[in-house]
């Protein structure tokens, strides 16, 4: 690596530091106790959409480090505790550790492999599921075309889930990103949901290209 090019990244990196410092959804997770500003991305889409109740059965994947699940737990806690009673079931998933949440039951394993899917199938337990969520992305190797395969490969296993689990009514969030394989997403989620919708949460940084869709409500064909 040359001498510049070591300080491009020194400067990008400083970049990315000051305005993960000074970000203000950074501040006000440390101030509500979310392990993520990501949780306010999830909270923006619950608001609007009203998909998250107590009571339900919802599954996260790709939920290290644990804000997803921290919200969805106070969403199904009385009064909106972090810890206590929880009314429902929340079952959460990642290939990366998650320290633990009280109520949240974790498992640690790669949604892409069968036998980490029946653990999951296992957890749940037959309960019909009312909501997943899904944060999952790839490790992105800068390649294009790869990267949209691989984006593309873990939406389709999040829909695949959700149509086999979901109630009629239920819902899926889904991290996708704008650019190649975006539209074959959105198709994907038209031939399966009644209702589909993109979401850009205020929480996203501006140059980030994810975006989300939520998918409501199973069309008939889909919920089989």
């Amino acid at each position: 690596m040359s001498t510049q090019s070591k300080t491009t990244g020194k400067k990008v990196n400083k970049a990315w530091l000051h305005d993960h410092v000074n970000d203000p959804y950074v501040k006000q997770a440390q101030k509500d106790g979310y392990r993520a500003r990501a949780a306010y991305k999830l909270k923006e889409i619950d608001e609007a959409l009203g998909l998250i109740k107590p009571g339900q059965v919802v599954v996260d994947l790709g939920s290290t480090p644990g804000a997803w699940s921290q919200y969805v737990r106070r969403r199904l806690a009385p009064a909106g505790a972090a810890a206590g009673t929880l009314d429902g079931a929340i079952v959460s998933l990642d290939i990366l550790p998650m320290e633990p949440i009280e109520g949240v039951t974790f498992l640690h394993g790669d949604f892409r492999e069968p036998e980490v899917l029946a653990r999951l199938e296992g957890a749940v337990g037959g309960r019909p599921v009312d909501v997943v969520v899904s944060d999952m992305a790839p490790n992105l190797s800068g390649v294009g075309s790869a990267d949209a395969a691989r984006i593309s490969h873990l939406v389709e296993l999040a829909v695949d889930f959700a149509v086999q689990h979901l109630r009629g009514e239920g819902a899926l969030v889904a991290k996708v990103f704008h650019g190649a394989g975006y539209d074959d997403l959105v198709r994907l989620f038209r031939a399966n949901f009644r209702v589909v919708k993109p979401f850009k949460p205020k929480a996203s940084r501006d140059r980030s290209s994810e975006t989300f869709l939520v998918g409501i409500g199973l069309k008939a064909q889909a919920a089989g």
